[in-house]
């Protein structure tokens, strides 16, 4: 057998009857960013997209993590319970992942009883078995408050930087670990007085009895895991464990079982990663009651997928657990990604620079595939990468719009045109080598995509499918149907007189060949663009059986003399104007909450702030201004964009077009004849391929209502404004 049809051979599963992926708890303390999806769950959804198409036993869990300190932060600052804030921000988040095509097969949430019970649980065994250490120790306490504070309710003046908003664990100014002791003045969050040090007792988990395991289970066990994720586990355990704490002080949580605890947990819970990747076991309890058949059969292929902070928890404390506790499966792999910047800068939701997945779905409706082939081609794999909108853009256009989508477009404009609408006929006598060649390329394909998915190479395996269509565009160039038809589309020359019949059956091969290739297109695209593929399905007329894996590769897949539906397109480009409003959108929010958390540091509680101050101009600046006052004689929604409005203009002497971001607190229909202040001279600039020759002068108030500004009298339409 020729070597590449060796490297190529389908991945065959060994050993496994099913298969467990789980994907890293989001804390239910804020919505998801793209940060997380190009992390773990647009990688996750890929891989068991695929294995659902293979038709293999596979279940995909998660859920909101809505137990630790980072929730009763965010509840003390909204100033409502910590329930109230996992209600709020679990509905966010399930719905994002909805919208994005996260295809959960359950996600759940730690708030549920199965999962206290089964957390709860857990550590009783663990407790009875003797494998905990019981230690008493000194923590600091709140006299005012009268409790023990976690470290991230102490706050105090870093030793490295001055920054007096440090936290007890953390500077999120310079980025330096701490400890409450190493804190200038130490504070606490929840009354501000000066903490003290106080006795507590709490049940430890000694890692280090099972360190001689975890080196041979890893570093000897699983070489193939990523540089990223053995390398850090290497580390750790060459400096060496040490035993670590799985209870807390606190009220909000699992609560500690009696025994140890009092019965009702005596302010004790457990520490939040114990709890929280013993999520992934509950919500299968919640799923089926078939539970154990994916914990703890030797035939499950569990698959844990993760960002790189959380490595250490699912690599060593977890499997520890596991190990400990006996009975279930260990983790066959934990492809960890690394982080994704944005705009150049490391997404911090302290000074909110993230592209939030809820705010993009409002602001690009209809395009959650475009974010997941953007998120995918740039996906961290191997190290930080970079999202910039600037590059999403061309992504989009270059790629999505120009060489996918326009390929399939071709394809059913000059099957409509040449075929009337059909899939035309197989003529074997006149198949050339350019006919061989991208058949190959059609068989070969499958076996790309599925290695490099199998392999968790998930940037590589996109592109093998974009470079089919690629080559699809590139064989329709060489072929070119149009000029052998007497028919050809408009603008297109073709060859003159009457078609003869051989280069009718080069015309029917071309178009056959290229219709097969878009049902294959079809199925390898389907775990990375899931819309996107059924959009195809629409158009080719099929149902979702083909997306079976197993029909990737053939030929046959559209019968001859099928009627197929009319060309649509599969993207829309995405214009400059959109890309800027974004780049504006994330800079002014963090420049906002930057200033928030400025005005807060300085007045504890304090409410709306004053817009922060522009610096001064002279006279003459503000005399280079042309306003003008005018008179809506019609407006229209700009289609595709929920914020703008076109409206058309009478300035007396002229008539001006002019888009404008009221869409949300105007209605079309109620805009004809109210009269508007305009900046007339301002650079005409295209807003969604039309050119605003101005801008509408509006106010906006605290709470985000956008206002007309208007001449308190009506007024000539082309009236100076001063």
């Amino acid at each position: 057998m020729p070597l590449i049809a060796v490297f190529l051979q389908p991945f065959i599963m060994k050993d496994f009857k099913r298969i467990l992926v789980t994907a890293a708890l989001p804390y239910a303390n804020g919505p998801v960013h793209i940060g997380h999806m190009a992390g773990v769950y647009v990688p996750a959804d890929i891989y068991v997209r695929y294995q659902r198409a293979q038709k293999r036993d596979i279940l995909f869990v998660c859920g909101s993590d809505e137990h630790g300190v980072p929730i009763t932060i965010r509840a003390m600052k909204e100033g409502v319970s910590p329930q109230q804030i996992v209600d709020k921000y679990h509905a966010i988040i399930k719905e994002s992942f909805e919208q994005m095509g996260i295809s959960f097969t359950i996600y759940s949430r730690t708030s549920n009883k199965v999962h206290h019970e089964t957390a709860a649980g857990f550590f009783k065994k663990m407790y009875e078995d003797g494998l905990f250490e019981e230690k008493e120790t000194e923590q600091y306490y709140d006299e005012k408050a009268k409790t023990f504070l976690a470290d991230r309710y102490i706050t105090g003046t870093c030793p490295v930087c001055g920054n007096p908003g440090a936290y007890g664990d953390q500077c999120e100014k310079c980025g330096s670990s701490l400890s409450p002791e190493q804190l200038i003045n130490p504070r606490s969050t929840l009354s501000d007085a000066v903490p003290v040090k106080k006795k507590t007792k709490h049940w430890y988990f000694p890692l280090q009895n099972y360190e001689a395991w975890l080196k041979e289970w890893i570093l000897e066990g699983h070489k193939e895991w990523k540089n990223n994720v053995y390398g850090q586990c290497k580390s750790w355990l060459d400096n060496g464990l040490q035993s670590r704490a799985m209870t807390r002080d606190s009220n909000w949580g699992v609560k500690v079982p009696s025994p140890p605890a009092p019965e009702g947990g005596g302010g004790k819970v457990l520490y939040v990663w114990f709890d929280a990747p013993i999520g992934y076991i509950s919500a299968t309890k919640e799923l089926t009651d078939k539970w154990s058949d994916y914990w703890c059969k030797e035939d499950t292929k569990l698959i844990h997928f993760i960002g790189k902070d959380n490595i250490v928890f699912h690599c060593i404390i977890f499997p520890a657990m596991l190990r400990a506790h006996g009975d279930f499966v260990l983790p066959e792999n934990v492809p960890a990604n690394e982080f994704l910047n944005i705009e150049g800068e490391k997404v911090s939701t302290s000074r909110n620079w993230a592209v939030w997945i809820n705010e993009y779905v409002k602001d690009f409706p209809g395009c959650e595939d475009v974010l997941r082939y953007v998120l995918c081609s740039n996906m961290p794999e191997t190290k930080d990468n970079d999202f910039t909108w600037k590059d999403f853009q061309e992504r989009n256009n270059s790629e999505l719009v120009a060489i996918f989508g326009n390929f399939m477009n071709r394809t059913f404009v000059l099957m409509h045109k040449l075929c009337n609408g059909k899939v035309p006929k197989w003529h074997e006598e006149t198949v050339d080598d350019i006919d061989k060649k991208l058949i190959e390329e059609i068989k070969n394909s499958k076996g790309k995509v599925e290695k490099a998915i199998e392999e968790f190479h998930f940037r590589d395996a996109l592109f093998e499918v974009i470079d089919l269509a690629r080559k699809g565009n590139k064989y329709l160039q060489e072929k070119e149907p149009w000029k052998k038809s007497s028919s050809a589309p408009q603008g297109e020359t073709s060859d003159p007189g009457s078609l003869k019949r051989n280069a009718e059956k080069e015309i029917d091969n071309c178009l056959h060949l290229c219709l097969q290739l878009t049902a294959n297109l079809a199925i390898l695209i389907n775990p990375f663009l899931p819309n996107t593929s059924k959009k195809m399905l629409h158009l080719m007329k099929v149902v979702d059986k083909m997306l079976d894996w197993e029909n990737a590769g053939k030929l046959n897949l559209l019968r001859v003399g099928y009627s197929l539906r009319p060309p649509e397109l599969l993207f829309r480009k995405i214009e400059d104007e959109e890309i800027t409003m974004q780049v504006e959108k994330l800079k002014s929010n963090s420049k906002s909450q930057i200033t928030n958390a400025k005005m807060e540091e300085k007045k504890p509680g304090a409410g709306t702030q004053e817009p922060e101050a522009k610096s001064l101009i002279q006279y003459e600046d503000f005399a280079k201004l042309e306003l003008k006052a005018g008179t809506i004689i019609s407006c229209e929604k700009v289609e595709k964009a929920d914020k703008l409005l076109k409206l058309e203009i009478d300035l007396g002497s002229e008539k001006r077009t002019i888009v404008s971001g009221i869409a949300q607190h105007y209605k079309p229909e109620e805009m004809k004849g109210k009269q508007v202040i305009i900046v007339a001279n301002l650079a005409p600039r295209k807003m969604r391929g039309i050119e605003s020759q101005g801008m509408v002068l509006t106010a906006e108030d605290k709470n985000g209502k956008i206002y007309l500004l208007q001449p308190e009298n009506v007024v000539e339409p082309g009236s100076s404004v001063s």
